[in-house]
């Protein structure tokens, strides 16, 4: 793992999401430009790390850097970066630019916007499962360009909890028309 990679990702989630807007993140050669995520911490009632290290969670405790998979509602997984201290960056949506017919294909549908606007739907249509949970995001079939510039950004409250909604930790590029959902006004 390069020097540079892990020091991006070893400060709290919070302070990564901003600069992580832009870059292009992809699994053996299909993904896309990250439009939207979440931050989360291990003070958070909301974070899979609140409670401490799990055998479902042990990769948000381990090194920077690498991404920590989990199903969602038993349905859906779920791809996060760790950062610092047991924080986690939730990739929330993309805007899919690479592999857009195997895309299409994993997700049954045509339609771009709806490819990867979705936690859920990035990983079906990136490939992502359990079986991927901490793996370092520079190994194969992994790649993550860091952006050269930080995207306009939108900041708000996260989507889909139930505990400290009102955390404004939902990050996303102004004016993409890839977002999960769009971000209230004021944010």
């Amino acid at each position: 793992m390069t020097d540079s990679l892990t020091a991006f990702f070893d400060r709290e989630a919070a302070v990564v999401a901003p600069d992580l807007l832009g870059a292009t993140f992809r699994y053996d050669g299909v993904g896309g430009r990250i439009v939207e995520v979440e931050a989360y911490h291990p003070s958070d009632p909301a974070s899979h790390s609140f409670r401490g290290p799990t055998p479902r969670n042990r990769s948000m405790f381990g090194p920077a850097a690498r991404i920590y998979v989990y199903r969602s509602y038993g349905i859906h997984w779920c791809v996060n970066f760790v950062c610092g201290g047991a924080s986690a960056l939730l990739i929330r949506a993309l805007e899919p630019t690479d592999g857009l017919a195997t895309m299409r294909e994993r997700r049954g549908l045509e339609e771009l916007r709806a490819l990867c606007s979705g936690p859920g739907k990035v990983c079906q249509a990136l490939g992502i499962t359990r079986a991927d949970d901490g793996r370092a995001l520079c190994e194969l079939p992994l790649a993550l360009e860091l952006p050269a510039e930080r995207a306009p950004t939108h900041v708000g409250r996260r989507i889909g909890i139930s505990k400290a909604v009102d955390v404004p930790w939902r990050f996303g590029i102004r004016g993409s028309a890839f977002l999960s959902r769009r971000f209230a006004d004021g944010e």
